[in-house]
């Protein structure tokens, strides 16, 4: 009895149903609940640590008497409505991140870094052809730069490669850290950027097709560049209604698919997916571009796009899963952000400990990784 703990039943129902669960279908998989529920029984510490593990709260919540009150530290976008809610995996990935981004920034500044001359340069600013020729130059790009590739997977490759020169973190994942068991759905989230003058940190969701990651990587760059952070799910190729989210889909259409070079190929060529090889993207976005332009109405484009979403799904259901740990590890961390935190332990300004945190690597799987990249 000594060992039974006072939680009030209405912190378990929240915790469950802060997690994505149903409280009825979730007793089946944990049938104590349904005792502690009707306070029949009381939770034990071991089993209550359990329960916290399986529902992804933080152990100390449940010992509140009333939920506390947890908020995004960024807006989250959505298509058709801003509700500002997301599920707990895109809440726990954001939380994470701004801790990395927290430590890193703080480490720069401690070792007189300079700010990024880039971050919100066009904070309340609206000409979004002149973001895009600066987004081009600061990278180093020119306008057609994407044709000199032979396929997305290339053209990808060398836009996060620009990216991260400039000092910007890009992390590619599609779960929780490693959580292979916690999923971030793509149509919830296709990606979201941290933005700080020192260590901006961009998420793009690697579950996405390669070809839609292009766009999302440079929507993120125009709100780097405008100084917002931001989350989206950008449902259909559609942003939210929002001033700065408009903003930064011109800024990603123009970057990718140049107007001047789309239209003297498209009397040419109206073939979408013929098209979307030449620049690199989904025929997705070049449908967009083609709806924006003119040259095609709202009806072609969803009719277009509904079709090639189900074969994608198809494609998808064909294919095995699987992949080398550390070469996911590389995109799930950053080599950037990889590099200063070995830096940092070298020169003992953190702690192993800390570096596993701050990493999600640990013991001998953190060794392996740095090993083979910074010995």
């Amino acid at each position: 009895m000594g060992n039974e703990l006072n939680i009030n039943p209405n912190m378990l129902t929240w915790a469950v149903d802060r997690a994505g669960h149903d409280v009825d279908e979730f007793v089946f998989t944990f049938p104590k609940l349904q005792e502690w529920l009707e306070e029949k029984k009381k939770p034990t510490f071991s089993q209550l640590q359990k329960f916290a593990k399986k529902v992804h709260v933080p152990f100390g919540y449940l010992f509140l008497q009333s939920p506390p009150v947890e908020q995004l530290p960024i807006p989250f976008f959505r298509t058709k409505n801003n509700n500002n809610k997301v599920s707990i995996n895109t809440f726990d990935t954001i939380l994470l991140l701004k801790n990395r981004q927290e430590w890193l920034s703080e480490y720069l500044q401690e070792n007189e870094f300079e700010k990024k001359g880039f971050v919100g340069k066009y904070h309340n600013k609206f000409d979004y052809k002149e973001i895009v020729a600066d987004i081009r130059n600061t990278l180093n790009l020119s306008e057609n730069w994407a044709s000199y590739f032979t396929n997305w997977e290339e053209t990808l490759e060398h836009l996060a490669e620009k990216v991260e020169e400039i000092g910007i973190i890009m992390i590619f994942n599609s779960v929780v850290e490693n959580n292979t068991h916690r999923p971030i759905p793509v149509k919830e989230c296709r990606g979201f950027v941290l933005s700080n003058d020192y260590a901006p940190f961009m998420f793009i969701n690697a579950a996405d097709a390669k070809a839609a990651q292009m766009f999302t990587i440079v929507h993120e760059l125009a709100h780097i560049w405008t100084g917002n952070s931001a989350g989206f799910d950008f449902r259909q190729m559609q942003p939210a209604h929002d001033p700065v989210e408009e903003l930064c889909d011109k800024v990603a259409a123009e970057f990718l698919v140049p107007a001047n070079i789309f239209l003297n190929l498209w009397d040419k060529n109206k073939s979408f997916k013929q098209l979307a090889k030449v620049f690199k993207v989904s025929p997705i976005v070049i449908a967009r571009r083609a709806l924006d332009l003119g040259k095609i109405n709202k009806g072609q484009f969803f009719t277009f796009y509904n079709n090639y979403i189900q074969e994608l799904k198809n494609k998808k259901e064909k294919q095995s899963g699987g992949g080398d740990f550390y070469r996911t590890a590389k995109k799930r961390v950053s080599l950037t952000y990889a590099a200063h935190i070995n830096q940092a332990v070298k020169s003992g300004q953190l702690l192993y400990r800390d570096a596993y945190k701050l990493t999600g690597l640990k013991g001998d799987t953190f060794q392996t990784f740095f090993n083979q990249h910074f010995s």
